[in-house]
């Protein structure tokens, strides 16, 4: 195996010293705003991730053929679902199996604080007849494994106290790539640089759906 770790966080440290002139031009995201997903059954939907897991049902959309929920995750990310007539549970795939053919999606991790919530989860779901994997030790965290009624395969994971990845980046893959080994820090200069912002007088904000919760059908200056 090729031990890539030095490689991986000296390639980090030249970033952050500038040493390439980039790096300082990268936005600052503060989450998952929303991940949305589909169900054929949003009752059941809403019964599984506010009733089971605990996660608030804070905004709704709807008209004869859809609707659009969304639950609060944390203080600053939300999990939505479409309901669409037609949709069925998709057949339940063991996380991380690896697949061929179109795919864009395996499974989702909803972090929890501290390792007694992670059992409480897997009390829960199994309380209420969902199949639960064992506690999973990662290294950096440890997960359980599920599903929720529409197939869709999620995780709860919980941060091992000293192991944060994000603070310290590290790598173990046998065969990384040259562009794996610039390092863990964005390469803005990858892609090309932006000539022509947008004029403040010209940025305008438009209605979509969810906009008539609030404003009314018109558009937001």
């Amino acid at each position: 195996m090729i031990n890539c770790l030095d490689e991986f966080k000296e390639s980090d440290k030249r970033l952050r010293r500038g040493s390439n002139g980039v790096g300082s031009a990268v936005m600052k995201f503060n989450g998952v705003n929303h991940l949305a997903m589909a169900t054929g059954n949003m009752d059941n939907t809403i019964r599984f991730w506010r009733d089971l897991l605990g996660m608030r049902l804070v905004a709704g959309l709807g008209e004869p053929g859809y609707r659009h929920y969304f639950f609060q995750l944390s203080d600053t990310d939300l999990v939505a679902f479409f309901e669409w007539p037609g949709v069925k549970p998709v057949p339940e795939k063991d996380h991380g199996r690896p697949v061929k053919g179109p795919y864009i999606f395996d499974h989702v991790s909803f972090g929890v604080e501290a390792e007694e919530d992670l059992w409480e989860l897997k009390d829960r779901l199994e309380a209420a007849g969902f199949h639960v994997s064992d506690v999973i030790d990662h290294g950096f965290i440890h997960s359980i494994y599920s599903f929720d009624p529409n197939g869709i395969p999620i995780e709860f994971s919980v941060n091992v106290l000293g192991r944060d990845v994000r603070r310290s980046p590290t790598m173990a893959d046998a065969a990384p790539s040259n562009v794996t080994l610039e390092g863990p820090e964005p390469r803005p200069d990858k892609w090309p640089a932006v000539k022509k912002p947008t004029p403040k007088s010209e940025r305008a904000v438009y209605p979509g759906a969810g906009s008539e919760l609030f404003h009314g059908k018109k558009k937001i200056e």
